[in-house]
């Protein structure tokens, strides 16, 4: 059982970020960066939909990618696809998507 707790404190008190942000450099050049850290309009926009979390908090789970649900099979569709090896439910659903295509045309 673990003892520590999941979430851990905010690692600065707010006198320490306020002489953070103080010391820092009044243009940034960071070739990697996705926008220009100094034009205050694309950081608005890159950051417009973001989701601020604390150290050791989790974000939002992945949307699962599929659909569950329960469905019934002949037994020899079922046997013809498990024969396949592993991977098996990945490639029926791969088989059904080629129907779809094809009939779609229609």
């Amino acid at each position: 059982m673990k003892s520590d707790p999941t979430s851990k404190p905010f690692p600065m008190k707010a006198d320490e970020i306020t002489s953070a942000i103080a010391a820092a450099p009044a243009r940034v050049h960071d070739p990697d960066c996705p926008y220009d850290p100094n034009d205050s309009a694309a950081v608005e926009s890159f950051w417009k939909n973001a989701t601020v979390r604390r150290p050791g908090q989790r974000g939002l789970g992945k949307k699962p990618k599929k659909v569950l649900l329960s469905v019934r099979y002949s037994p020899e569709v079922v046997e013809y696809f498990k024969s396949t090896g592993e991977g098996w439910q990945t490639r029926m659903d791969d088989a059904l998507k080629e129907w779809m295509a094809s009939h779609h045309a229609e």
